[in-house]
């Protein structure tokens, strides 16, 4: 209600309205401009009349759109004139045919909610439990053809089938098979939300007894209902992972597994899920040929998903028996290739261990399982029964797990698992492979083949490169659509693992070694700008990034021609120039921090100077008066005090001095290639030096003192160590990248084995 009217205008009350909106208009002398056939007068003619005619008008418009409900208002929100609008409305509600759209009726109620109704509304029951009971039983009808369909019906439904949602939500098999057997045709009834049966219901509990007792009263068409979401209950056991209720429906309705949702199966939606045994059993019970290319995307899905969630001996199979399918996008437009090519920690290539680890996983022999064909034939089950009664299986189970619990605590299972992730992936590969080499070379790019091999590229996957390459040598010419190929791909990207490419190749790396891009760019233009955040951000330290860019400017400004460095792009830029401008940040953030740290270190180094010099003549214990010699000077551990105090005041003596010479170097570009580097080392390890050197003065110091109380000696020179392994920590792992980084075989390998 508002001012105007009694109630705002909707389908059904035009007739009411407009005679309580024609009384208002009339009221207010707005009514002339309804009933006024003449045209309306304009400024030109006479600007007062204009002005009184547009407020009238302004005024009746207003009145007509707030007293309308949205429905309406949308339908009237553009026109402009009061005259025009109250016309369109009366012709609008003229052609509402009686019977297209009926009135609503009076509200239907239960006779246990009698209190609701309007007559018990007026004896004064509160108005909110007769507007609930009204909406909750309204029910209006919609004519469509000869069909009558009754809005809200299936709310009256859930409310009959709510004793039988509550059983299976408290898990009451009994209850459930009591009201299920006085009313069979429940089974089919959805008395959910959104639309489920109760043996969604079920399943999404997960109460396979319930499951069993519905199973039985329903048909193989009642199975087959479908939710809001167009899913069977059978594909929510899928999402949830129960072997045991999916067994349980398809023993009544096998065609339950090839029935699709959003156009994957349901193998596709367990494996999608992460649920690796009913994934295995529903792929037994799938035909094959419903996975082919020629029948959807089914088989394109699964091959992706299982790859994805590294179910890789039924990414094998799928393989196998059909290789086609690797380069199928699946319902989402992604092709398996192109999403496989990509995946770098598949790969050895992408494995980053440290050196034991390394020694450990090159030692290890791993060996995939047969095919997964038995799998499709029979799934066996395990007799726990009887394995519950053998003492020896039970011994050994428990010895086999008390041996992986202890192989994983020391981090043996996963360097294990990593090798065999590898062993799989490198088979999918080979099969892959396989199939590139039989399609045609006009079919290369319609069969995602070349995104797939630049993506590749991108990432770094040097195995996947390969083997694409072997597979057919016409990858080697191709280009992007920046018209870069492999070679200029490989350092636009940093990846120095297919870089590695050009120490191998043939004839053909002088083709790739000379090309440009589609903006002239050579090689060298490309090695000059900045690399890809993501590749920058895997070096530590500023400084050390942009020595990894001179190494890579470096070593293709080796193997181009030396004319490249004089080559202008389409810009007019020469490789130098594009180098200095698009590094000019990185060699300031390298400064900073090289600074910081030498900064820093300084401070540390300035300290143990000053303790040392004054330890060298402050003896432990004091000097004899006759002699003038030190008392303990006979003592090794003197000795050594002496000698420790001496190499650390010398050690850091030369860490603060080289640090110095860091701090007072010119920071050009060529600097961070190998003086800064080196000083570094120089002042970092020296310093390293003095520390370990000043601990071992003091704990010489405290033994002198104790003369042989070791139960004090040993906890003290315990602590002594902390500091020196707490700088080992922090600092050590720092110092061995950049001695790597620069005195290190490098980043390129040139030794790579000939694969062409």
């Amino acid at each position: 209600m508002n001012d105007i009217v009694p109630e705002f205008l909707s389908r059904y009350n035009y007739a009411n309205w407009s005679a309580c909106m024609k009384s208002y208009l009339l009221a207010n002398d707005l009514w002339d401009i309804m009933e006024s056939n003449a045209e309306p007068p304009t400024p030109e003619e006479n600007e007062s009349e204009f002005k009184a005619w547009r407020k009238k008008n302004a005024e009746a418009l207003h009145a007509i759109q707030t007293s309308c409900f949205s429905e309406i208002l949308s339908q009237i929100r553009d026109i402009s004139s009061a005259k025009l609008c109250w016309d369109t409305l009366a012709k609008t509600n003229e052609l509402n045919v009686p019977g297209d759209q009926v009135p609503p009726q009076e509200p239907v109620l239960p006779p246990t909610e009698v209190e609701s109704h309007p007559q018990a509304v007026s004896q004064g029951y509160p108005v909110l439990i007769f507007a609930k009971a009204s909406l909750k039983y309204y029910f209006s009808r919609t004519r469509t053809g000869n069909k009558t369909k009754r809005l809200g019906l299936e709310d009256h439904v859930r409310v009959q089938m709510r004793p039988l949602r509550e059983a299976i939500e408290k898990g009451d098999s009994d209850a459930v098979q009591d009201f299920v057997g006085r009313h069979p045709d429940s089974v089919s009834k959805k008395i959910a939300g959104f639309g489920e049966t109760a043996l969604h219901v079920a399943t999404l509990a997960g109460n396979t007894k319930i499951v069993e007792v519905l199973v039985e009263f329903m048909s193989e068409e009642d199975m087959e209902i479908v939710d809001e979401n167009e899913d069977t209950a059978f594909v929510l056991a899928a999402v949830i992972g129960s072997r045991r209720i999916a067994e349980i429906m398809v023993k009544k309705n096998i065609k339950l597994v090839t029935i699709p949702t959003k156009d994957i199966l349901p193998v596709t939606v367990a494996c999608s899920h992460g649920h690796r045994e009913t994934t295995r059993y529903l792929y037994s019970l799938t035909s094959f040929e419903l996975l082919r290319p020629e029948n959807g995307y089914y088989g394109s899905s699964l091959l992706h998903e299982t790859i994805s969630r590294q179910m890789f001996d039924i990414s094998l199979d799928l393989l196998e028996r059909c290789p086609s399918l690797a380069t199928r996008v699946n319902h989402l437009g992604i092709n398996p290739l192109h999403e496989f090519s990509g995946l770098n920690d598949f790969f050895p290539s992408g494995s980053r261990f440290i050196f034991w680890k390394q020694w450990i996983y090159s030692r290890i022999h791993v060996q995939l399982p047969p095919a997964l064909s038995e799998v499709r034939i029979s799934m066996p089950q395990k007799n726990l029964k009887k394995q519950g009664k053998n003492i020896l299986v039970q011994g050994l189970s428990h010895l086999q797990s008390l041996v992986s619990n202890f192989l994983e605590f020391l981090g043996l299972k996963q360097i294990y698992d990593r090798k065999l992730t590898h062993a799989y992936a490198l088979k999918i590969l080979h099969h892959m492979s396989e199939y590139i080499s039989t399609i045609d070379d006009n079919e290369l790019g319609i069969n995602g083949v070349y995104a797939a091999f630049f993506n590749a590229i991108k990432r770094g996957v040097v195995e996947v490169v390969v083997e694409m390459i072997k597979a057919n040598s016409t990858l080697l010419t191709v280009v992007d659509y920046d018209s870069r190929g492999v070679l200029l791909n490989a350092v636009a990207h940093r990846q120095e693992n297919i870089f590695g490419l050009v120490y191998v190749l043939d004839t053909y790396k002088y083709m790739l070694i000379s090309g440009i891009d589609r903006n002239k760019n050579n090689m060298l233009h490309i090695a000059a700008n900045l690399a890809p955040s993501h590749r920058l951000a895997r070096i530590s330290g500023a400084a050390l990034q942009m020595q990894r860019e001179l190494q890579w400017y470096k070593e293709v400004e080796s193997i181009v021609s030396p004319l490249s460095k004089e080559h202008l792009n389409r810009f007019d830029q020469r490789p130098g120039d594009i180098f200095s401008e698009s590094h000019l940040k990185l060699v300031a953030d390298g400064e900073k921090w090289m600074k910081e740290t030498a900064t820093s270190c300084s401070v540390v180094g300035a300290l143990i100077i000053t303790i040392m010099f004054t330890a060298a003549f402050t003896v432990p214990g004091g000097n004899d008066q006759e002699s003038g010699f030190p008392l303990f000077l006979h003592m090794k551990t003197f000795i050594i005090f002496i000698i420790s105090d001496a190499i650390s005041l010398f050690a850091s003596s030369t860490s603060v001095l080289t640090f110095l010479g860091v701090l007072t170097s010119r920071y050009a570009e060529e600097d961070f290639l190998k003086s800064l580097p080196t000083k570094l080392i120089i002042a970092l390890s020296t310093l390293f030096v003095s520390i370990a050197a000043m601990m071992v003065a003091f704990c010489s110091t405290l033994i002198i003192m104790l003369r042989g109380q070791l139960n004090l000696i040993m906890p003290l020179v315990l602590l002594a160590s902390i500091p020196v392994t707490l700088f080992v920590l922090q600092q050590f792992p720092l110092l061995v990248d950049i001695f790597a980084s620069t005195y290190g075989p490098g980043i390129f390998d040139r030794k790579l084995k000939n694969w062409y």
